[in-house]
């Protein structure tokens, strides 16, 4: 069982930072891609930023690209999601995901594993 715990979140001002964890525990394929995905009220889960193994593949999503930064540290199963220059509409909740490949995936489904996830506020 793979077991995926988030941390880091909180209310912050516009144009703060923020940096998220993603401490990974349990039986897990070394060649797992990862990813955060977020989700706002009333809304569908968002990629935001997927990661390889190796850490040298990342993929972003447009409205994140230049002012988030994804990686991870094998060696201590974590994964980070730094995030500068946030906005109100950035707002949501943040998810940790997991995947048994090592291609990142940019939807929900391509994930078999999935964190708690840690609330994320930016006021005006």
């Amino acid at each position: 069982q793979v077991q995926l715990v988030e941390a880091g979140g909180g209310l912050v001002e516009a144009g703060d930072s923020l940096r998220l964890s993603c401490v990974v525990a349990g039986r897990t394929y070394d060649r797992d891609a990862m990813a955060w995905f977020r989700q706002a009220p009333g809304k569908e889960h968002e990629f935001v930023a997927g990661i390889a193994w190796s850490g040298d593949s990342t993929r972003y999503a447009d409205v994140v690209k230049g002012r988030f930064t994804i990686s991870r540290d094998n060696a201590r199963n974590v994964m980070y999601l730094e995030m500068n220059s946030l906005k109100p509409e950035d707002t949501a909740k943040y998810y940790c995901a997991r995947r048994r490949a090592t291609l990142v995936g940019v939807q929900k489904q391509d994930y078999e594993y999935w964190g708690q996830g840690t609330q994320v506020t930016v006021s005006s």
